[in-house]
């Protein structure tokens, strides 16, 4: 065997003057144009995945929804991580599931599975000595086998009971050899198939709430409106017919940059902002002294107290606002409360 010596250039210590192919390759390799290049390729891949569904993806939607127990997803190495991934995400969307290592299942593992439970093995090759040596065990439990894999007619694509074929043209790496293209393809799909179990169960926000309890996702789902707004005397109201100096105190005591106007019935009829004040002094010298209705925003957004505080934020985003007057389902022009952009942020929404 030739062995490569420490220094390639014994005699005089150092590289000769000509630069190498190698090393003009370094200096002018661009990083930017690397990893669009990568970019493309995997968009490409999962773009390639589209025309190439048909009934095998409906019907494996169909074979796991009839599955009584859990799918129980495997694969190694890079294979494997997104295999792991494709189980928590089943699982927090509504398919119960869990991650077996094919190694493992060889040594015990595959203690896991009863006559309920359903198998969705990953591979590219589809030949991973691993996860070939378990099929015939599979077969033998009578369990179902979705194989999703780049190689449609591997082993394991053979033994499945339904292919997903998540094959790419080629690998980002530019030796095609490092798994970056078809890992990308793999996980893809798999998010594919799992929400579209999540939307064939039907599953809802609030389904998922209780799924996701805690965190900015349980934040999202739970809570309400109601949960951070300001109610009773921290509401700012001013009742219609008085002078701008007054709605000015208004704003400035209550600190939320906005007083809600308001009829003798107590309904909503109109909003000063901040930014309404400033606009207004451009136009008004004599602005404290005009009458509220002059410069109220006669079209204040509100929301429902039990509305999602996510929906709260959302409508403030798209109308360029910090905060919502809010209202009950029955009486809908009486403010019961409001609500601020700094309740969100405070409440972990944002």
């Amino acid at each position: 065997m030739k062995t490569i010596p420490a220094n390639p250039w014994p005699k005089t210590g150092k590289a000769p003057k000509a630069e190498s192919d190698t090393v003009r390759n370094i200096t002018r390799f661009d990083p930017v144009i690397s990893a669009r290049k990568v970019l493309k390729t995997e968009a490409e891949a999962i773009l390639n995945l589209i025309d190439r569904l048909d009934d095998s993806f409906r019907n494996a939607v169909n074979l796991i929804l009839a599955c009584e127990g859990k799918v129980v997803v495997t694969g190694l190495g890079k294979s494997g991580i997104i295999a792991h991934k494709f189980a928590s995400t089943l699982s927090s969307t509504g398919t119960p599931s869990v991650f077996l290592h094919p190694t493992d299942a060889s040594h015990g593992g595959l203690g896991i599975l009863s006559g309920r439970d359903m198998l969705v093995a990953l591979s590219n090759s589809g030949e991973t000595e691993e996860m070939v040596d378990i099929l015939p065990v599979i077969k033998r439990l009578g369990l179902k086998l979705i194989a999703i894999t780049g190689n449609p007619h591997s082993t394991l694509s053979q033994a499945a009971d339904i292919c997903l074929d998540a094959s790419v043209p080629k690998e980002a790496c530019p030796f095609g050899l490092s798994p970056t293209a078809s890992t990308t393809a793999t996980l893809a799909l798999s998010d594919a198939l799992a929400i579209a179990l999540m939307e064939r169960r039907g599953i809802s926000q609030e389904d998922l709430a209780l799924i996701h309890p805690g965190g900015i996702i349980g934040r999202r789902l739970l809570l309400r409106v109601e949960d951070v707004m300001h109610t009773g005397e921290e509401i700012p109201l001013a009742a219609a017919g008085l002078k701008m100096r007054d709605i000015l105190l208004v704003i400035t005591g209550k600190r939320l940059g906005v007083a809600g106007i308001t009829n003798p019935r107590g309904e909503l009829i109109g909003v000063i902002t901040d930014g309404d004040l400033r606009r207004a002094l451009e136009r008004y010298p004599d602005l404290l002294e005009r009458h509220v209705e002059e410069i109220m925003n006669r079209d204040p957004k509100n929301i429902e107290r039990q509305a999602l505080a996510a929906q709260a934020l959302h409508i403030m985003e798209q109308n360029s606002i910090t905060s919502l007057f809010v209202y009950d389902q029955e009486r809908v022009d009486v403010p019961v409360g409001v609500v601020h952009m700094h309740d969100l942020i405070r409440a972990g929404i944002l």
